[in-house]
């Protein structure tokens, strides 16, 4: 059975889509330019950035943060 979850604009959206959406709107480099990590920086893969955000709570948070502002601004729950 799956749950509903209203207050969380990113159920249903996998994180690999969240990194492909990204890095096709932005590219390895402007996403490198927008948050600071190395797995944008040095040889970017979505393979490596999948492994990393996974394991990393902060940066995975940035990510989102950044897919919501760019692609969900009509989104009741995403802060301008």
């Amino acid at each position: 059975m799956q749950q509903s979850q209203p207050n969380n604009p990113l159920h249903g959206i996998k994180l690999a889509t969240i990194v492909e959406e990204l890095q096709e709107h932005y590219g390895w480099d402007g996403l490198a330019e927008r948050i600071d990590i190395n797995c944008f920086k040095n040889d970017p893969s979505v393979k490596s950035t999948l492994k990393f955000l996974r394991r990393t709570p902060w940066a995975r948070s940035k990510v989102e943060a950044l897919y919501l502002a760019t692609f969900c601004r009509d989104n009741p729950w995403v802060k301008h």
